[in-house]
This record gives C-alpha cells, structure tokens and sequence, in this order.
C-alpha cells in the first residue's frame, strides 16, 4: 500500500515523497482513513511505530479548507512532555512545506508573550502540554469553542505523570462535537476509562498488542551489585564491550542519579550529555541536539526521554536502574531497535529488584536472558559480603571506635587513638563533643582548621568528587552547614 492509497491531499503526498516515505506503517495505514472519515479513533501500538504521523498527515488534509480565528484554534494536540510537542511541531513543518498553516506550541519555559502573540493572531494547530495550556487559558489568551479536532497523544504517560485531571478539565472546555483521535501504547484500565468517556463510537486500530516489545531488539540482563559505585562499575564495562555500539541511551530512576552518573562517565573518559525534568528548556533542547548530532554519542536520561521522542538510529539503550513501573521498560527499550533496525537492551538488576523484574516478564509475556550468571550465581562483592543489617565493615569499626573514645577516661586514651588508627577517618563529621566541652572550643580553634573549612566550602563540587571517586558517603559527607561549625557558648545556670 501507498500514501497515495490512504485518501491524502496532493500536496501531503508530495511533502511525504519529499521526506523520503513510500509505503505508510500499519498504524498509519489503518488510522488515516478513518481519521479522514471525521471518526473518532483509539490507536494502540508499541513506540516506535509512527503514530505521530497517523494524525499529522491526515490533519493537514482536513485543514486545507477553512481559515484560523483570533485566539480560536482550530484543532488541539495535547502532549505529556516539553519535548514530544516540539517534535510534533518538527512533524508539521516538514510534512507542511505545501501548506500555509500557522502552527503555535505551548509549552513551559518559553516566554508568555510570544505564545500569546500567536495565538492572538490566529493558529490552525495548536500544540500544548496540559499545564501551559490550562495558564493560557485562566489568564483569558485562549478559547476553546472553536476546537473541530482534538488530539490525546501518549496517554498512558500522561496517566503517569498525573495529568488526568488537566485533561479530564480541557475535554470539558472543548466542544461536545468536535473529532477526538486517542493514542497510547498501553491500555491499563484508567485509560480505558478515559477512552469510553473521551470518545463517541471509536474505531480502534492496534496494529501489536498492548505493552509487547518490538523483535529487533535484543533485551539482556546484567546482574549487578547494590553499591552505586558497583553499579556505575558494571555500566561502564557494559558501554567499553559494547558491539557495534553507535550511540546509547541510559536511564536512571531519579534526576540526582541522573546528574551523578553523568559526571562519573565524564570524568571516565565518555562523550555524555544528561537529560532530565529539572534542567530548563534551552538545556534540554541542546543535550538533545548533541546527542542527535552524534557530538554527545551518550545520553544519560531520566524517564522524560523515554516516550516517543524520534532518534531512530539508537543503536543500545542501558538501564541503569530497573524501572518501577512495568510498562516504562517497554517505553525506554523502545528508543532502540526503531524502524526496522536492529537494537540492543542490557538492564542492571541488583539486589533487591526481583520483584520489579518479575513484573516486567509479566507484562511482555517473555522471560528475558541473562549476560553473564545470574543474580542467584554472582559472587558477592567484597563490599557487600562486608555488610551485616546494612552496616558496613568500616561503619562498625568507626562505631566501635567511638564507643571506646566515650568510654575512657584521662589515662586510657590509648585505646581510643589505636582504634582511630586502624579505622579510616570520616569525613567532615561534626565533632561529637558533650555539652560541657562545647564552651572550652574558641574562634580561634576554629580557624586553625583550613582544611575541613575549605571542604565545607567547596559544597556541591566536593559532594560530587566524593561520589564520582566511587567511595562511600560518610556522615554529611564534604558538605557541613556552615552553622555546625559555629563555636556554641553555654551559660551556666546558677
């Protein structure tokens, strides 16, 4: 089947030749007629499969008749990230070429007076995150009566990011007539929920079954230890024994592990760039753009680069934590293995992670091997053997020596100083005086200390040496609050 099969405008078919396109996907094969039809439609399929052109195309054919009104847009896409609605733009103004359509995105970060200034003048496709859209319209930019097409993209993670309520708001304030095209690649009960009240007599299109993984990608266990450090350890021997590794995409859990594991793999030696929600757009925007451009060959990346962003030459994808959630090991091996190339997927397990991995052999239906023995078979680490209740070998010996200190008097301090010699000093841990030492502690004393007040200086910097030299956190480790250093004065009571 062509494009040219599908009921398509002459000027979208020859945008689409233009693009290089010849033959359309099957979501994109079974969806555009339908949507050119007026019908609501519920399209289900695995990332990677190009849904996003499933309704761009068909969009612009409807658009090409019929003009855009002042702060009145005719047709609304609403995406979960900052990053899939400007790639829904890209999406237009390369399939647009033909067209004289005024297109307007909505998104945070972005200065308020130049969206207002487009949407003032009227926009054919207005492209929005919920929470940007919703401040257009409380502050009286925007109306929505004049909505003919709405469009709910990636729904399932706007389920995970908690915008159901934005949507469940926006759908309201949209007209009751108007043609809503709803597309997921999964399909929890909640979104099933949303789709009976969202859409009216629908026609569903899946074109693969619901969270299943695509099979060029070659999924892969690693086991792993508890430590961080042994963790960044194995990744790094994962990325250096690589085959046929182009550029790799790894995802962390929490934007911190984000930031750390990005200046670990700097300082090793790696081209990365880093990539989560707390960084401001224009940073973004530009790790994206490196990594694209194949400057930054590495991406280190929270869950915000796991859905639908279109990098369909990533050759490995890296899990350096285990998802929570199921489905998201779906959507972040998704970054690979796209349009019918070959990938790879390697995912860290270590202790404590059966439960997360057995409930995602659950949901693809398929165990996944492992590289290397297994997490039963591997040896323990000298580090962890060390462990007993979570404490290590050199907290004990750090507490005992304590104990000792506290214990003696003015004639048996030799005790306590043969323990701080066999126990390895603690960093910038705050003195453990008494209350009747604090008064004997002077300003001068305090100076005579450069070298825990230079440490305390450095603040985010030194924490950051700490952890990239793989050594474990002591204390408040470099960082001390400047107010734990200040001299204390007690007055007697008399």
């Amino acid at each position: 089947m062509s494009f040219a099969e599908l009921g398509l405008s002459e000027k979208v078919q020859q945008a689409v030749s233009s693009a290089g396109y010849t033959e359309p996907t099957p979501i994109q094969a079974q969806a555009i007629p339908h949507v050119l039809a007026r019908r609501d439609v519920l399209g289900i399929a695995q990332t990677g499969t190009g849904k996003t052109a499933a309704f761009t195309l068909p969009m612009l054919t409807l658009l090409e008749t019929g003009r855009a009104r002042a702060r009145m847009p005719r047709t609304l896409i609403l995406e979960p990230t900052r990053e899939l609605a400007a790639q829904v733009e890209d999406n237009f103004d390369k399939y647009g070429i033909n067209h004289k359509l005024s297109v307007a995105l909505l998104i945070g970060g972005v200065s308020f007076g130049d969206q207002d200034a487009k949407i003032t003048r009227g926009v054919d496709v207005l492209i929005a995150t919920p929470g940007r859209l919703l401040d257009h319209f409380e502050r009286g930019k925007l109306l929505l009566t004049g909505v003919e097409l709405l469009v709910i993209d990636e729904a399932d993670r706007m389920l995970d990011m908690g915008f159901i309520p934005d949507i469940e708001r926006i759908v309201k304030l949209v007209p009751f007539t108007r043609q809503t095209l709803f597309f997921s690649a999964t399909m929890p009960p909640e979104i099933q929920r949303l789709a009976d009240a969202f859409l009216h007599n629908p026609v569903k299109v899946e074109v693969a079954r619901a969270a299943s993984t695509a099979s060029t990608i070659t999924q892969r266990l690693v086991a792993t230890g508890r430590e961080d450090f042994e963790k960044r350890e194995t990744l790094r021997e994962l990325i250096r024994n690589a085959t046929d590794l182009q550029n790799a995409i790894v995802f962390c859990n929490r934007k911190r592990d984000v930031a750390v594991l990005h200046r670990s793999l700097q300082k090793h030696g790696f081209a990365a760039a880093a990539l989560h929600g707390d960084m401001d757009q224009h940073a973004r925007m530009a790790a994206l753009d490196s990594f694209r451009t194949g400057e930054m060959p590495i991406l280190v990346a929270s869950d915000v680069a796991a859905r639908g962003l279109d990098i369909p030459a990533v050759s490995h994808v890296f899990n350096y934590d285990i998802p929570h959630h199921a489905e998201d090991y779906v959507h972040r091996i998704g970054r690979t293995g796209r349009a019918g190339r070959a990938g790879q997927s390697f995912t860290l397990v270590g202790p404590g992670d059966e439960k997360s991995l057995a409930a995602i052999e659950k949901l693809i239906g398929q165990p996944v091997e492992w590289q290397g023995p297994t997490l039963a078979e591997r040896p323990q680490s000298e580090s962890s053997s060390r462990r007993r209740g979570g404490r290590s070998e050199r907290g004990e010996e750090r507490s005992r020596g304590r104990k000792v200190k506290v214990r003696s008097s003015g004639r048996s301090q030799e005790p306590a100083d043969a323990a701080r010699e066999e126990a390895p000093a603690p960093r910038l841990v705050p003195p453990q005086a008494t209350r009747e030492e604090q008064p004997n502690r002077s300003p001068r004393r305090e100076r005579d200390r450069p070298e825990r007040a230079r440490s305390s200086d450095q603040g985010y910097q030194g924490r950051s040496r700490r952890e990239d030299d793989d050594e474990r956190i002591v204390g408040l480790g470099d960082h001390v609050p400047a107010f734990l250093m200040r001299p204390v004065t007690v007055k007697k009571v008399k």
